[in-house]
């Protein structure tokens, strides 16, 4: 078996391993053919009270990308309950406190939901000061919260239902450094439902440079250019 690359407290895995066995388990009872339409209202009453955590070998390539890229300022669209946001705040945390560093560190993380987002600030709360110190959790439709104050970023986090991964996409793209790298999940499982973003980051002249990973669902690594 690997090792973890988190560097963090015993407790800290603990709990990240209990919240992604907690998510495991209850995302084995949702049967996907049969869920409605991504972001109607009676899709999102279905998964008001559900984890959809990203797994836990996706967020650990996520934290060491993030490591490897130096990154500073990190935008989450899809929190959830928060378990892959303490991933990027150890990340970016840990990044801050290289020689030199100047840039103070940030998640920015969105979450539609106002119950979702309270469980969230539950889990950073036992994760620790130097987790919740460095989140900026925004509360709402992302394609509202999402427009201002964001910085330059360096990595960018697609974890939301696929209708709103363009649409978050073009609004962190401004801020993009130069080698920005953006993660989308589960893209190789619903890359029918992927085709507009697809078809946006190939497109001649996007800036934009993708591979498809092999893991569970299939994750694209995008590094804007």
């Amino acid at each position: 078996m690997s090792p973890s690359p988190l560097t963090t407290s015993p407790e800290i895995l603990s709990l990240l391993k209990d919240l992604h066995t907690k998510s495991l388990t209850q995302e084995s009872t949702v049967d996907w053919h049969t869920l409605p339409q991504q972001c109607s209202a009676e899709f999102d009453s279905i998964m008001l009270d559900k984890f959809i955590a990203l797994d836990q070998d996706k967020c650990e390539l996520v934290y060491h990308v993030l490591r490897t890229i130096n990154a500073k300022t990190v935008v989450e669209a899809g929190t959830s309950f928060g378990v892959s946001t303490i991933y990027l705040a150890l990340a970016v945390a840990e990044n801050a406190k290289r020689v030199g560093a100047t840039t103070k560190p940030r998640v920015i993380a969105t979450e539609k939901e106002e119950s979702k987002a309270n469980i969230a600030r539950e889990h950073w709360a036992t994760a620790g000061k130097d987790v919740e110190d460095v989140i900026d959790l925004r509360v709402g439709d992302l394609r509202e919260t999402l427009t201002s104050d964001l910085g330059t970023v360096d990595f960018l986090l697609l974890d939301i239902w696929t209708p709103l991964a363009l649409p978050a996409l073009k609004l962190v793209q401004p801020y993009f450094r130069p080698g920005a790298v953006i993660i989308a999940d589960n893209t190789i499982k619903a890359d029918e439902k992927y085709r507009e973003l697809f078809a946006y980051l190939d497109a001649e002249g996007s800036g934009f440079r993708r591979v498809t990973m092999p893991y569970e669902g299939g994750l694209d690594m995008i590094v804007y250019q």
